[in-house]
């Protein structure tokens, strides 16, 4: 375990400065899957998690739409602050990134992008050239139906057409769509940290087949405290953590 170094606040600003300007409303959309590992018991983690706030709220990149997925790992939960959002399951997920990307090791905050590729927000012209080369790789789109939260979980419809080139793994994750943390411990003691997007269960609900489409419904449980504004996330994702190849995200008030 190590921590990432940051290399500043003023790199927030990196992926706006750098894509330039956001998709029309209404516009054709293809989604970009970012997914951050990061952790509240690590210092340099709160300002990774506010360049992806940025990033998510801002949709800096036109024709393209990010879905972010904040990933609670639980190896920093032993340093003097338990983080309340910590899974084992994601701290194996983020193990199984670095075998298959052939990374040096699992560390936070780390990124990687369509399960492809890792992404540096320190490296402007890293960020941009990787933004944009997803972005002009069309993923399935992936219709998420019928969605409700009620009896302890959240229930609905994950609809891919044909056309998938491979088999693949259909995911789904439960996300709470913003969440404020008051440490009282650990290497960020006394802050006040905000996340969004941050996962709470990531389910595999089925498979697809090659050529063929996916018509599945899921249920995945939830905590009586995580059942307010969710993010349902489907995924479809070549093997054990390879590459997506389709997504989609709805809100859930």
């Amino acid at each position: 375990m190590h921590s990432w170094m940051w290399y500043g606040d003023t790199l927030l600003a990196v992926a706006v400065c750098a894509l330039g300007a956001g998709a029309q409303a209404g516009a054709a959309r293809n989604p970009l899957v970012l997914e951050l590992f990061t952790s509240e018991g690590c210092s340099s983690c709160p300002p990774v998690d506010r360049w992806v706030e940025r990033l998510d709220a801002a949709q800096p990149l036109a024709g393209a739409e990010f879905i972010v997925l904040s990933e609670h790992v639980d190896y920093w939960d032993h340093q003097g602050w338990k983080d309340p959002y910590s899974s084992a399951a994601l701290t194996e997920r983020q193990q199984n990134y670095v075998r298959g990307l052939g990374l040096t090791g699992v560390y936070t905050p780390q990124l990687v992008l369509d399960g492809d590729v890792e992404v540096h927000p320190g490296d402007e012209h890293q960020v941009s050239e990787e933004f944009h080369k997803a972005a002009a790789v069309a993923l399935m789109p992936v219709q998420i139906e019928d969605v409700s939260v009620a009896g302890g979980a959240v229930t609905g419809r994950v609809k891919v057409e044909s056309g998938s080139s491979k088999h693949g793994d259909v995911l789904v994750a439960v996300a709470l769509d913003h969440t404020e943390t008051d440490v009282l411990g650990g290497e960020n003691d006394g802050h006040k940290l905000t996340n969004v997007a941050v996962v709470r269960a990531l389910v595999k609900i089925g498979k697809i087949e090659k050529g063929k489409a996916f018509d599945g419904a899921f249920r995945v449980p939830v905590a009586a405290g995580d059942a307010r504004d969710l993010r349902v996330v489907a995924l479809v994702q070549e093997g054990v953590q390879g590459r997506v190849t389709g997504a989609g995200m709805v809100k859930v008030p």
